[in-house]
């Protein structure tokens, strides 16, 4: 039976191989036997606002305050994601756990520059993607540590103390790490 780390956070660890995922913090959006995707959660895409990407999108509602814009991940760049609250429910949203849902509709981008939608909210262009069987070939390789989801964490925490806040969730003094394993 496959083990899945749907609604768990993936943390890079430091021997990572792709320097895309340094540091990354991954929130796990599905994982089943034909592949996985997840969203980066700790990373920003600099040089665009919130009014910018609406307005790429031909939506004319103007927001009155900025979101933060995630580089959710290598994989369809160009499409956004928004981890949210479950508090929001549309038809093709996917509820992940109790409290986390994924929807990727301009519906709710009109709502969120409009302070309303969803209570909780990260903004997300791109995902992370596996193959069947590549995850857990990394995991395998200590590639990544898993750890629970909390809300604080995605929804709070400032992006620079994501990564250090969740090793510290799985006790673990990231100070401590190393990327070279030792032998005895």
């Amino acid at each position: 039976m496959l083990q899945t780390y749907e609604g768990k956070l993936l943390l890079a660890m430091p021997g990572m191989g792709d320097p895309r995922f340094g540091r990354s913090v991954i929130y796990m959006c599905s994982h089943d036997k034909e592949g996985a995707m997840g969203i980066a959660i700790n990373q920003r895409v600099d040089g665009l606002t919130f009014a910018q990407l609406l307005s790429q999108l031909n939506i004319k509602t103007f927001p009155n305050h900025d979101i933060a814009i995630h580089s959710g991940g290598p994989v369809e760049t160009g499409r956004g994601f928004v981890l949210h609250s479950s508090d929001y429910f549309q038809s093709s949203t996917l509820k992940i756990s109790e409290d986390i849902s994924l929807s990727a509709t301009v519906d709710i981008l009109d709502l969120l520059a409009k302070g309303e939608g969803p209570n909780k909210a990260l903004l997300a262009l791109g995902y992370a993607g596996w193959g069947a069987g590549q995850l857990e070939d990394e995991m395998i390789r200590n590639s990544w540590l898993t750890v629970d989801a909390s809300d604080d964490l995605l929804f709070n925490t400032p992006l620079a103390e994501k990564w250090t806040e969740a090793m510290a969730m799985a006790g673990i003094d990231s100070v401590k790490l190393s990327a070279e394993a030792g032998h005895a």
